[in-house]
């Protein structure tokens, strides 16, 4: 009996041993576990990167693009007001060149007249209105109205402005009104 137990023992040592020489079929599956989760893992973490950096982009641009609408309401804030002056210069001029007709009319009154309107455009000027010169340059539809097509006094005038109807006006390099010309064919 004796040596059965010695038997026992001298088996359940080899088996000890075999066990510990055994390679862990566990430690592979729990490898390609962990090297799956690290993939999954940095996957996920390169995907917070790109929307972090397309977000922290559309930021950017959401902020140039409000600085830049700012800017523009602040140079044009009066744009309203601005046009709505212009039929008063535009009456102002008229008034001026009726006035430059009459020989008979009081020259304090034509002095007087002329300061005022001479203010006004100065005001309107330091605001960023400017006046567009028309009369003789080619005609551009993007800058000019032509209401009328005459036959051009010289060949020179062809493709031309020859008249300028009502004055066209930039604020801030922005075209806020169109001339209205008249064209030579």
């Amino acid at each position: 009996m004796t040596e059965n137990v010695e038997n026992i023992n001298d088996i359940n040592d080899k088996l000890d041993i075999n066990t510990n020489e055994a390679p862990d079929v566990t430690e592979g599956v729990t490898d390609n576990a962990e090297t799956s989760e690290l993939q999954k893992l940095e996957g996920e973490l390169m995907d917070s990167k790109d929307k972090y950096l397309r977000l922290a982009a559309e930021f950017d641009n959401f902020r140039k693009r409000t600085a830049k609408e700012r800017l523009e309401l602040f140079q044009t804030a009066g744009k309203d007001v601005i046009i709505d002056l212009l039929e008063v210069m535009d009456d102002s001029d008229r008034a001026l060149a009726q006035l430059e007709k009459l020989d008979d009319a009081d020259k304090a009154l034509k002095e007087g007249i002329v300061l005022i309107v001479s203010k006004l455009k100065t005001i309107l000027q330091s605001k960023g209105l400017k006046e567009m010169e028309a009369l003789g340059t080619e005609f551009d539809p993007e800058l000019h109205d032509a209401i009328a097509e005459i036959p051009a006094p010289d060949k020179k005038l062809k493709g031309k402005i020859v008249d300028v109807v009502t004055k066209g006006y930039y604020l801030n390099d922005k075209i806020i009104r169109h001339a209205k010309v008249v064209v030579g064919k």
